[in-house]
């Protein structure tokens, strides 16, 4: 495996992962001087990551702008990560934005000064000038559509995939969704009564559209045929026994 192949293997990058949050939320929670106000379906982002939010008239956060002495009241905004498709802690991750808005004519403009990802694995503050610079995942806006496809018309193609994983790690498993997928990558979810993990599959190499993903899926689902056949011992979802 070349130096090229490892640095994209383990996943997105965390500007990479929060202006794929970013672009694909439809809830945006906001808190200012005016209180807490949550928005749906109202807010924009603009090539540098700066978030463009329309609000009503009556708005607590408009009138803060219209009012603050310098028309640029600081803000905490808010975004969760929520997988498309049902499973347990559907939060995948959280994004907080911390800055100022200004008022340009209908809207307001959002400028960050501190941007903090949550993952499962912990919170990291993501470089401005990075999360300026970066992109969102080129499969961000398929995800949600791609997933429920293959979790709701493919269930097979999901159980053959866990040939792939580590016996071990599918032991008294209840259920196997898939839980996100990116250009580097498909993750699993593993549920078992009391408890859950994720497991990452790597493509072979990066997909940059639903086409390249497609083949990517069809090399991992050919070397999950090769793989010693196994079926899921899976555990009753009611109790242990």
């Amino acid at each position: 495996m070349g130096d090229e192949q490892a640095a994209w293997a383990a996943g997105p990058g965390a500007a990479e992962q929060a202006r794929s949050v970013l672009a694909t939320a439809w809830s945006c929670a906001v808190t200012a001087e005016g209180g807490r106000e949550e928005f749906v379906g109202a807010h924009a982002v603009a090539d540098d990551g700066r978030v463009l939010l329309h609000v009503p008239e009556d708005s607590a956060l408009l009138a803060a702008a219209i009012c603050a002495p310098r028309g640029e009241p600081s803000a905490v905004l808010e975004f969760a990560d929520v997988a498309p498709v049902a499973v347990r802690n559907r939060i995948r991750a959280r994004l907080w934005m911390a800055g100022w808005f200004a008022l340009h004519e209908e809207h307001l403009v959002f400028q960050p000064t501190r941007v903090v990802l949550r993952r499962p694995s912990g919170a990291v503050v993501v470089d401005l000038g990075e999360f300026a610079a970066a992109s969102p995942d080129p499969l961000a806006g398929a995800e949600a559509h791609l997933l429920t496809h293959l979790a709701d018309a493919h269930p097979d193609a999901v159980e053959r995939l866990t040939r792939l994983v580590e016996p071990q790690t599918l032991h008294a498993v209840t259920r196997v969704q898939p839980l996100a997928v990116d250009r580097h990558g498909l993750t699993l979810r593993i549920e078992r009564t009391r408890a859950h993990g994720d497991v990452r599959l790597a493509f072979h190499a990066p997909a940059d559209d639903v086409t390249q993903l497609t083949e990517r899926m069809h090399v991992l689902l050919n070397q999950a045929a090769a793989s010693c056949p196994r079926t899921l011992q899976r555990q009753r979802a009611d109790g242990d026994g």
